[in-house]
């Protein structure tokens, strides 16, 4: 019989996380139950899950048309048995799943919008946004598709992504079983780098919507870009001391009532004395193509959200389709996404700001715009820091022998002292790197694009090679996951060249 306590691997932390971010319980094959258990239990549940590095060791017998009780409790984490427990789980409407799906894809990289198109142009703007959400859209559907195949082929409810890397590679052909479980670490190892990256962005982003308040009302900068960083790193710390995902959800709330208050203001400005298109470049230069790549890349990742949504929901069939959850929730968000690029590129200009608050007029209304996000970000911040450090420490804890080497209460100075080095990590690498449009670029193209772009296509060809389709349908689909590949890893080497080169070159002429 399984265990009562889950198993938690950092994407499945990551879909606790964003459980919280929506506001509803989704993911039912990895949640904790909240309602039982204080943040300390959560820690332990956490704890206990992490026993083994190789958290998956004991991999299920692939099914062919039946579902046997054994591989299922090899299989399914905690699944309920009872109708008990069924009954409590909540299955997510159609519309539920839409808004999940909108607010999960629709964060910061919304703001970022104007400055990518002043690396594309007006034109070539407007047609890479729809093109590469496209794209990523199809990669969304690629990863549902895999996750469904291989969960009916292992006996199991539901896959995340990580697991859909590791069954993927564990039932491929020779030699991949022997990489399944550094499959899984790397989508891991990305999924890190990409919440790292998004504490990074938002140290930063707050730091510099702050300046630019200040420098609105006392006609100068006094301190610079790093003395407001070093002001705002004691209480990220100790805002980030808070442990319960339940605290955390509240505070999300308000994060996401200020954004969207935000966005509406902004558009409001935006709409306003608009110039001729004429008056703006069709398109740019190709060196400048790679940091809209990484942009537009960092505003898309939404990718690691997918999975778990779908799987709560009523009607799964409902999410793909042509005219599906999926294709209709993110046609809004392209739709939104590409809006703000064009009326704010056509507003402001090649002078946009990495951040459009940031070029919003002197005025008080407009300054308020500028608190409320950086209010809102600073709020969402924890939400973010949470995945990466719910991983790192209980992974610290077992291989320390923690609890055999130190009390409790040590145990829990320690963690302390661990959350204050991560966060002064963010603050030393917001610090190094003072460019909120540079290292957005760089978030985009360094982690999304591998989690959005490369890895779905690698895992649709290894999962789908042992089926019964047509070879010309075959070869067509290599062609076309090989051709997704190689423009992610184009964008991947030259997004991040690019935009490392641009902060050299920043730094070199200040």
């Amino acid at each position: 019989m399984a265990s009562p306590q889950q198993k938690y691997n950092l994407t499945t932390i990551a879909e606790l996380a964003a459980d919280k971010i929506l506001g509803q319980s989704f993911g039912a094959t990895s949640q904790l139950q909240f309602s039982g258990h204080s943040s300390t239990s959560d820690q332990e549940y956490i704890i206990n899950a992490m026993e083994s590095e190789d958290s998956y060791a004991n991999f299920p017998t692939p099914l062919n048309d039946s579902v046997s009780d054994e591989s299922i409790e090899a299989t399914n984490i905690n699944q309920p048995n009872t109708e008990k427990a069924e009954k409590k789980q909540h299955k997510t409407s159609n519309c539920e799943t839409m808004m999940h799906l909108i607010k999960g894809n629709m964060g910061t990289g919304i703001l970022a919008m104007p400055e990518a198109f002043s690396n594309a142009g007006i034109l070539v703007g407007s047609l890479g946004i729809p093109i590469m959400g496209l794209i990523c859209i199809h990669c969304m559907h690629i990863l549902v598709a895999c996750s469904r195949r291989l969960s009916k082929k292992i006996g199991c409810q539901s896959l995340n992504y990580s697991r859909v890397a590791l069954y993927a590679f564990k039932y491929g052909p020779e030699p991949l079983p022997k990489f399944a479980r550094i499959a899984r670490k790397t989508v891991n190892v990305f999924l890190l780098l990409t919440q790292f990256g998004f504490c990074c962005v938002y140290y930063l982003f707050v730091a510099t919507n702050i300046q630019k308040v200040v420098c609105d009302w006392a006609d100068r900068d006094p301190i610079g870009i790093y003395g407001y960083l070093v002001i705002i790193l004691p209480f990220m710390v100790i805002f980030n001391f808070i442990k319960s995902l339940r605290t955390l959800a509240v505070v999300s709330t308000i994060a996401n009532i200020l954004q969207s208050l935000g966005i509406c203001i902004i558009f409001y400005n935006l709409f306003q004395n608009l110039p001729s298109t004429s008056s703006r470049p069709l398109s740019m230069p190709l060196s400048t193509l790679p940091l809209y790549f990484g942009t537009a890349m960092y505003a898309f990742e939404g990718i690691g959200i997918v999975l778990p949504i779908e799987n709560e929901m009523k009607t799964p069939k409902a999410f793909g389709g042509w005219t599906g959850v999926l294709n209709t929730g993110m046609v809004i968000v392209a739709s939104v996404y590409t809006a703000m690029g064009f009326f704010g590129f056509l507003k402001f200009g090649s002078s946009v700001e990495g951040s459009i608050t940031l070029s919003l007029p002197v005025k008080p209304l407009y300054d308020v715009v500028r608190i409320m996000f950086s209010i809102a970000i600073f709020l969402s911040y924890a939400l973010q820091f949470y995945v990466p450090m719910q991983f790192i420490w209980p992974y610290i804890q077992k291989k320390g022998k923690l609890s055999e080497r130190l009390s409790s209460k040590q145990e829990q100075m320690l963690e302390y002292v661990l959350r204050i080095g991560l966060v002064t990590i963010t603050f030393g690498l917001a610090a190094a790197i003072p460019k909120l449009d540079l290292f957005i670029s760089l978030v985009g193209a360094l982690a999304s694009s591998s989690l959005a772009l490369v890895i779905p296509p690698m895992l649709e060809i290894i999962v789908y090679m042992d089926s019964s389709m047509s070879t010309i349908r075959w070869i067509l689909i290599i062609i076309k996951n090989s051709l997704i590949t190689l423009f992610g890893l184009i964008g991947f080497m030259t997004g991040t060249y690019a935009s490392i080169n641009s902060i050299r070159v920043a730094f070199q002429n200040p």
